[in-house]
């Protein structure tokens, strides 16, 4: 499995994710309060998924509205030496409703110096590590100062609290305005068969000229490529079954993921799920180099149409 991630990882040119480390496939952490680990159970389960190549664990405040987070630092307090071998995203700047420390009365977007540099101590403590990775801001405020934003995520930068910046939900307008003040490593987007806004519009090409990697959200479409009801969603299937048999892949599965890593932005992809068998199909994606037509027959089946 690590030398997949390895191969494919070689033939990109550098960017701030490969420089940081982080493997292409990561773990999504948002549903960790669901899974009920205990804390040996997710330490174990932080140890499976490294083993597997999946070094990279993606956090956000109010996820579990901290609870996450806490949990996630608990864990690594088990084996302290797994921090050195890991690297911690997290995001922050949506601020929901609550009595949490984050909540407000009205649910809004944050991205005052204040709040994001209280945001990231917060999360610095509640994972119990010196700093992050990576720190992004999890959707676009519409008071936003560009300014602001990027003068207070180089003071992180300067403290060691953070190794790298980036953003999350970006159009490309908003990516190059925050990017012409501060380098940013990634832009997280949603991204699917079913959704392909980033594929059709500019935002792929933007982020590919500026060197910028992005991470995937959402890969399988939020479940609906399982759907049994959806005429699209086993119109794909079939498709993508069709070329898991060429390729030799182990089903259907890994090649939704070989189908975004064929992507010449090479993009990272978030897994989202406490199974392991659900992060080693992705990894075994990465290890599938789809041919031209088989991509573009995965593309035709989720439209329903072929290219014009």
């Amino acid at each position: 499995m690590k030398s997949a991630l390895a191969s494919r990882e070689s033939e990109h040119k550098k960017n701030a994710m490969t420089t940081l480390g982080c493997s292409r496939v990561v773990a999504g952490m948002w549903r960790v309060r669901e899974w009920q680990m205990s804390s040996a159970e997710l330490n174990r389960f932080v140890r499976e998924s490294v083993e597997s190549g999946v070094t990279t664990f993606d956090h956000a405040d109010i996820y579990g509205a901290g609870e996450v987070e806490a949990l996630f630092g608990e864990a690594l307090r088990d084996t302290p030496s797994l921090r050195a071998t890991i690297q911690i995203v997290s995001k922050a700047g949506i601020r929901p409703r609550g009595a949490s420390p984050a909540g407000v009365g009205v649910k809004h977007y944050d991205t005052s110096r204040a709040y994001l540099q209280a945001a990231v101590e917060r999360s610095l403590q509640r994972l119990k590590t010196d700093y992050l990775d990576l720190f992004l801001i999890h959707r676009p405020d519409f008071l936003a100062d560009d300014d602001e934003i990027a003068d207070t995520a180089q003071r992180l930068l300067e403290q060691g609290k953070i190794r790298a910046f980036g953003v999350s939900n970006y159009s490309t307008r908003q990516f190059e305005s925050l990017r012409s003040r501060i380098d940013l490593a990634t832009n997280q987007i949603e991204f699917s068969p079913f959704e392909l806004g980033a594929l059709e519009g500019d935002l792929f090409p933007a982020l590919s000229s500026a060197n910028v990697a992005p991470m995937i959200w959402s890969a399988l479409g939020g479940g609906r490529l399982f759907s049994e009801n959806d005429e699209a969603a086993a119109r794909l299937r079939a498709t993508l079954n069709s070329v898991a048999q060429t390729c030799g892949a182990s089903c259907w599965l890994p090649i939704v993921y070989a189908w975004i890593f064929r992507l010449p932005c090479a993009p990272y992809v978030l897994v989202g799920s406490r199974r392991m068998e659900s992060l080693r199909y992705a990894v075994e994606g990465l290890g599938i180099a789809l041919e031209r037509e088989d991509w573009y027959a995965i593309l035709e089946a989720a439209r329903g149409r072929p290219v014009l």
